[in-house]
């Protein structure tokens, strides 16, 4: 167990996506580059595989998958697997050298918090993005409910979706080694996300900003229609506002996260000021300045500090779903050309 397999965001860059996933590697990298990012650590994509091992739950679940081999549409026989293979990981502990070093990286958050069990979020990262596929747990407090967390994330790529995605692209089962983002908990009053240019029509010159009460889950996982708002990226002006739908949101409990209703006035209020929309553009604008390419944000504004309190929770490459006229032009050009 010499290699080392555990970082602080700052000792980690772009360059580490294979060693610790994508998203621990971008919170590294705007960490070093000064941009404000949650105090945390990361286990490798390398600690899950010496977990594997070391447990002996690679074992158990090579031999699970050499009796089940569930089709494509055998929603049940995927559903039995997906539990035989969580538990194989979920019911085992860490080994003691395991569990040791991610405490004692733990007690440090809490040092640095003046606080004897810090609130952080345990989120998944894999080397290739699969957006929602994985499981994030938030508000985990304590020790045990850490390593508990940790090695939940990890068994959630057994999860429905993860081994219904492998069956229907005629992937390897059981061989999808992740990293483990273990971030401190932000106090937020809202959150949401932020692209830098519109993901539906590939507009460059839009900066797109959806935000709900409390935590950014209720928009992530689009169960409501989020306050909406269009930016101009060169002015940073807000060129469109529509009020969401907004009758719940995510709250944190004294240890994890409920949704919670929310009170009239603030579901008929805009839940960001134009202040901190203009924030949340500068910070987007930076990211596509650094990354070279448009980007997808989740954010969250911090209710326990001053303004600017806007605190990025993750970024990636914003994934286009409808391009815009000029690049369809140039595809069917770049199309033309091959069959020549």
């Amino acid at each position: 167990m010499s290699d080392k397999w555990i970082y602080w965001l700052e000792e980690l860059g772009k360059e580490d996506n294979e060693r610790v996933g994508r998203k621990c590697a971008n919170l590294g990298e705007i960490t070093k580059a000064g941009l404000p990012v949650p105090k945390g650590f990361c286990l490798s994509v390398g600690a899950y595989g010496m977990f594997m091992e070391l447990t002996g739950a690679a074992e158990e679940i090579a031999r699970l998958l050499e009796t089940h081999k569930p089709a494509a549409d055998d929603v049940n026989g995927i559903r039995t697997l997906s539990r035989a293979m969580r538990h194989a990981v979920e019911s085992k502990p860490l080994p003691p050298e395991m569990a040791d070093t991610v405490l004692s990286y733990y007690s440090q958050l809490c040092d640095q918090a003046c606080t004897l069990d810090v609130a952080v979020s345990t989120r998944s990262a894999g080397a290739v993005s699969h957006p929602g596929q994985y499981e994030t747990y938030l508000n985990v407090k304590g020790k045990d409910d850490l390593l508990d967390k940790v090695r939940k994330v990890w068994a959630s790529t057994f999860n429905e979706r993860s081994l219904a995605f492998c069956i229907n692209k005629g992937l390897t089962l059981g061989n999808e080694p992740i990293g483990v983002a273990v971030l401190t908990m932000v106090q937020a009053r809202s959150a949401g996300i932020a692209f830098s240019a519109d993901p539906n029509t590939g507009d460059t010159s839009k900066i797109i900003i959806e935000a709900n009460w409390g935590l950014g889950e209720s928009v992530v996982s689009g169960e409501l229609m989020p306050d909406r708002w269009v930016i101009d990226k060169e002015t940073l002006e807000v060129r469109e506002r529509t009020l969401g739908r907004k009758d719940k949101a995510t709250v944190c409990l004294d240890c994890g996260i409920e949704d919670a209703e929310i009170s009239p006035e603030k579901a008929c209020s805009f839940c960001l000021s134009d202040e901190e929309l203009k924030e949340i553009a500068k910070l987007a604008n930076k990211l596509e300045a650094h990354f070279g390419l448009p980007q997808d944000i989740e954010w969250a504004v911090a209710e326990d500090k001053p303004f600017p309190n806007i605190v990025l929770l993750q970024t990636r490459a914003v994934v286009i779903s409808k391009q815009a006229p000029v690049d369809q032009v140039l595809d069917l050009m770049v199309g033309l050309l091959a069959f020549k």
